[in-house]
């Protein structure tokens, strides 16, 4: 269970990346009052944190829907994470993130909280593939499902204070240390890919 726990929390933290989205979110957010800035910060986090609680309760029926094993999904889910966790490495995220949320500020997007820093930053591709392929590791344990949805909550609550506190982080990590940060996350999330796609290998062999 804590193993699952641990396993769980690092790959959607790793996947998610709240420290990275700080600086993000200072951008977005430029020339709003502090007051504003809370707002958009609280509503971000609870409209990712519904998206995905929302793919970890309904990610297996909809995969059994489509006749889609959860095998040849982990292998695919890998796949996508791990190309995630090469962008990171390389820096070609960040300066992906960075284009989406200047577009969305140059068309005076009507709600930041929604997009993009609910959609696609925080809950996008990646993070809802991770979850889906977390929650077919519980097998059907309703006391891993349920802390499976706790985790979740736990990720959009550390985005929740990484906004909160988005100055203060970006100026202690500075250019250097977010650089440094956002590529050793990436190392580990290309490492829980590998994972994943072994495990679904492992699978399609066995029922062989």
């Amino acid at each position: 269970m804590v193993e699952f726990l641990v396993s769980a929390f690092v790959t959607l933290f790793v996947v998610v990346d709240p420290v990275g989205l700080a600086p993000i979110f200072i951008g977005v957010t430029e020339g709003l009052s502090a007051s504003l800035r809370r707002q958009v910060a609280v509503r971000a986090a609870l409209i990712a944190a519904g998206i995905l609680v929302g793919a970890g309760l309904t990610g297996n029926w909809l995969l059994q829907q489509l006749a889609i094993s959860l095998s040849a999904f982990r292998i695919a889910g890998g796949l996508l994470l791990f190309s995630i966790a090469t962008e990171m490495v390389f820096g070609v995220r960040t300066q992906r993130e960075g284009a989406t949320a200047e577009h969305a500020v140059e068309e005076r997007a009507r709600d930041l909280a929604a997009f993009p820093l609910a959609i696609p930053l925080m809950a996008g591709p990646g993070a809802i593939t991770a979850i889906v392929l977390l929650a077919g590791r519980t097998q059907g344990d309703l006391l891993l499902h349920g802390l499976l949805l706790v985790v979740v909550i736990a990720v959009a609550v550390c985005c929740l204070f990484a906004f909160l506190f988005a100055a203060a982080i970006s100026r202690f990590l500075g250019v250097t240390g977010n650089i440094v940060l956002s590529r050793l996350l990436g190392v580990i999330l290309a490492a829980l890919a590998v994972q994943f796609v072994i495990d679904g290998i492992k699978v399609i062999f066995a029922g062989h």
